[in-house]
């Protein structure tokens, strides 16, 4: 060798990215409206020369919510092609140097794909409790929108399947309805029996709020999800201070990239919870900063997953484990899809769990 030089291997890297329907079991229905299926995007990412070893990642932006479909996704996406592939290894690169801001979805495939092989492309992105079988994540079971007699027998089998903690969406149906479903939960079940969250979707108006808010309280609930549509500061924040029934930000969150932008929000609105979705605001890093900020302000949180399948799914649940979580998790959509992927990921009377004895299938048909 000539004295000075320096050899590097330089490990180039290749991208594939696949579309795939994930058609749900029932129509799902918000205050939004109902969804029968949902597109999705696959990202497999690994070096040329080792095809075998692959880290995977899941794009799945929800229509209406993410600003991945406000942009031109399909040219970000070719764009993000042409960034990774034939470059050197990008493992150590940041997310933002690679897709912008304005598609947090196509961030967090990135970000979980490049965290996923740099893992060793086997699905195991952290070590911890979960992902290593020793214990499970407690997580609320969701309760979807439709006629009054429908939900009732959601509610009851969530409640038989072992779930102590019951999210209900509400707002496409009347108000004098919904009150009739909380009033035959609480008639069998008392608050310390099953703890009852509810989820607006921005549905009520900021004159009727707090008046819905008074009749919904008589049902110790604890806790209710964006109550008027986001971007309504000055009022989410006299909700706030005025609700009997704590405040959760969701939608509110969306399209703040800003570490200044964030703290404004929380210590103006200072509600009592953030909802976090790695898919809607830019990945587990950009909701580790979320985390961060909100417990320096006393607010509490939880993750939540966007009907992502169970390659996005997975992802969250590892990254929400490396927290000492106390409140159940919003981690049970994998079950929405009859053609979700094959995962170790299972729901055991109100626990997610990852099962180390079963195997991914990702034989993803085209």
């Amino acid at each position: 060798m000539i004295a000075g030089w320096k050899f590097f291997m330089i490990l180039i890297m290749k991208i594939e990215i696949q579309k795939y329907k994930l058609n749900f079991r029932f129509e799902a229905g918000t205050s939004r409206g109902v969804m029968k299926s949902k597109d999705t995007y696959f990202l497999k990412l690994y070096h040329h020369d080792n095809p075998g070893v692959y880290g995977i990642g899941e794009c799945g932006p929800l229509t209406g919510l993410s600003p991945d479909l406000e942009g031109n996704l399909d040219n970000a996406i070719v764009q993000c092609i042409s960034t990774i592939s034939d470059t050197e290894d990008i493992v150590t690169k940041n997310v933002t140097e690679i897709v912008p801001k304005e598609f947090p979805a196509l961030q967090f495939a990135v970000e979980t794909a490049i965290l996923d092989l740099h893992q060793g492309g086997n699905r195991h992105l952290f070590s911890n409790d979960f992902s290593n079988s020793i214990s499970g994540i407690s997580i609320n079971g969701l309760v979807w929108m439709g006629e009054k007699a429908l939900m009732l027998q959601r509610i009851e089998k969530k409640i038989n399947e072992g779930f102590k903690c019951i999210k209900i969406k509400i707002g496409a149906i009347q108000i004098n309805e919904e009150l009739e479903l909380l009033k035959f939960i609480r008639r069998r079940y008392s608050k310390d029996q099953i703890t009852i969250r509810l989820d607006a979707n921005g549905a009520f108006n900021i004159e009727n709020a707090l008046r819905i808010l008074d009749q919904l309280a008589k049902f110790d609930i604890h806790s209710i999800e964006q109550p008027i549509m986001a971007g309504n500061w000055d009022a989410m924040e006299k909700i706030c201070s005025q609700s009997p029934i704590p405040i959760a930000l969701d939608e509110e969150l969306i399209g703040i990239y800003d570490k200044k932008t964030k703290i404004h929000l929380l210590e103006k609105i200072n509600p009592a919870y953030i909802i976090l979705k790695p898919t809607l605001l830019g990945g587990l890093q950009k909701c580790k900063e979320w985390i961060e900020l909100a417990e320096e302000r006393s607010i509490g949180w939880w993750i939540t997953s966007a009907l992502e399948s169970n390659i996005g799914l997975n992802a969250i649940a590892q990254f929400t484990a490396n927290f000492p979580v106390k409140l159940p998790q919003g981690l049970g959509t994998g079950q929405l899809f009859h053609n979700n992927i094959s995962s170790p990921l299972i729901i055991d009377k109100g626990y997610l769990k990852y099962d180390t004895n079963m195997s991914w299938d990702l034989s993803i048909p085209g």
